[in-house]
């Protein structure tokens, strides 16, 4: 039986670099995302050992009929719930539609790929990687976005509670700013976005999608065995301290 990685949302730049990194662990990745010829177009990119599924992750029942496909492939030992998006910037400007289509993709919807998959994950005694985001572990804007990230964090806490004695473990990982075609209108208001940001990060730059790729490939191997139920930040060192916030404060020119 192949062992199978399968990761949501992967026809964007996060998405891709999860996917290929995973190829190594893996014998075969599942590519799932809305868009499938964006995901069919990566598959195709990276090999043979790719494939491609069309996947609403926020309608329970395409997530069960992606669980049936992928069983006829192999068994899932890694699930990496990745798909994600945002809508409102500001909790004034956040409507009743805004902020259930954010809950819906960023916290619903990794429910429901668990719930589909939990069974092949017990058989494979698998690992659950959810990809959330320092939004959910302090306020950096996008309030319905934050909320539902911070519910995933915990989501994913009850998961490797209570499947732990199914051998699944889950974690979960917390990326900064990263650079990737969710940013795009912003950097188009501010072509200076990215450089701004990156003053606040202790390692003076933001997160690339390969560091995030790393940490999932980190999380789901058996070097992480006894590793379940964290939140991983991989944000630079963002969520240990504000740097251009340290300076004001000490207006010492050591930070």
């Amino acid at each position: 039986m192949k062992r199978l990685a399968l990761v949501t949302g992967s026809a964007g730049d996060i998405g891709r670099a999860i996917a290929r990194r995973l190829e190594a662990d893996h014998d075969l990745v599942v590519m799932t995302d809305l868009d499938l010829a964006a995901a069919t177009d990566a598959a195709e990119e990276f090999g043979a050992r790719f494939v491609a599924i069309q996947h609403d992750v926020t309608d329970p029942v395409s997530c069960a009929r992606v669980a049936e496909a992928v069983a006829r492939l192999g068994q899932v030992a890694t699930l990496v719930n990745n798909a994600g998006g945002v809508q409102a910037a500001s909790l004034q400007s956040t409507s009743v539609a805004s902020w259930q289509a954010d809950r819906a993709l960023n916290l619903d919807a990794a429910f429901f790929v668990f719930r589909a998959l939990a069974d092949q994950l017990k058989s494979t005694k698998g690992s659950v990687v959810n990809i959330a985001s320092v939004n959910g572990m302090a306020v950096f804007g996008h309030p319905a976005y934050a909320a539902a990230k911070a519910g995933m964090i915990h989501l994913t806490r009850m998961i490797a509670v209570e499947y732990g004695r199914y051998g699944i473990r889950a974690n979960a990982v917390a990326p900064g700013t990263v650079r990737t075609k969710a940013w795009e209108a912003r950097a188009a208001l501010n072509p200076k976005v990215f450089d701004e940001a990156a003053a606040h990060y202790p390692l003076g730059r933001i997160t690339r999608p390969e560091d995030v790729a790393e940490a999932v490939a980190f999380l789901a191997s058996p070097l992480a065995a006894a590793i379940t139920g964290i939140c991983l930040p991989v944000d630079c060192g963002l969520t240990a301290g504000d740097l251009a916030q340290a300076r004001t404060f000490t207006q010492s020119p050591d930070y």
